[in-house]
């Protein structure tokens, strides 16, 4: 495969499994130095043995997004590993608990939040300031939803860490263009991921939404990774500011023969 990201430092939040772990895979097929992290350490060293049986150079930090101190550190290691950062990917993400909005508690709300929006902020404000000690230039991409574009019956807060994660990538995107650095954001359908199975673990909720995704099929991981690769890439060098949904067609509509 061509070396999209040969010689780049990469930065991978939630890279322990699903989407996080394939791209981490991937971008170290891409030529790039990975550095990836995660809550989860046995999870976080069978990525790494992955990323290395690629040839890959990588190195996984175990780091929560949601605690500033950690994300600083996180960065830092990058840098004091391999000298610079030069594209990131912030795809930490929990789903919560589903369920009506008035039945949530204030702690599914704070842990949602913490960690999907509040963690996408910490690592774009410790990615950035190092973006621009180097002198600017880089690219980052957010982990949002499709849920960041529609509302969902029962999945309030989850949908409302998704929609500010999408305002947090608009407003990044403008203040730092000038500076050459790029931020987009991936709004991925339902993937075949672990958190995947258990929000859509009953039977009949999953065949409800299969018929949601007009392929007929839920997406892979490595679809999602690769676009998020090429929003890493230079072969993206004029996109900014934007959200790329990797769904199936379910923004389009559901499935006539569903």
């Amino acid at each position: 495969m061509s070396k999209e990201l040969e010689n780049k430092v990469a930065l991978i939040t939630g890279g322990t499994t699903g989407i996080g772990r394939d791209t981490a895979v991937l971008f170290a097929k891409a030529g790039a130095k990975v550095i990836f992290s995660g809550r989860r350490e046995v999870e976080g060293n069978e990525t790494l043995s992955l990323v290395r049986a690629e040839g890959g150079d990588g190195y996984f930090i175990k780091s929560d997004a949601s605690k500033s101190a950690d994300v600083e550190s996180l960065v830092q290691k990058t840098i004091d590993k391999y000298g610079r950062l030069d594209v990131a990917f912030n795809n930490a993400g929990i789903e919560g608990v589903w369920a009506p909005l008035i039945e949530h508690t204030e702690e599914n709300w704070d842990q949602v939040q913490n960690i999907n929006l509040k963690g996408v902020w910490l690592s774009l404000k410790y990615e950035i300031l190092q973006m621009l000690k180097q002198g600017g230039g880089g690219a980052i991409v957010n982990m949002s939803s499709v849920a960041g574009l529609i509302g969902a019956a029962g999945a309030g807060v989850y949908v409302a860490s998704k929609h500010g994660v999408l305002g947090l990538t608009k407003s990044a995107a403008i203040e730092y263009a000038a500076h050459g650095i790029r931020v987009n954001a991936v709004c991925p359908g339902v993937i075949e991921t672990p958190m995947a199975e258990r929000a859509f673990a009953e039977p009949a909720l999953s065949k409800r939404m299969l018929s949601l995704h007009p392929l007929g099929r839920f997406g892979k991981p490595l679809e999602v990774a690769e676009a998020v690769l090429w929003l890493c890439s230079d072969k993206s060098s004029f996109t900014t500011g934007q959200y790329l949904g990797i769904d199936g067609g379910l923004l389009i509509g559901p499935n006539p023969n569903a």
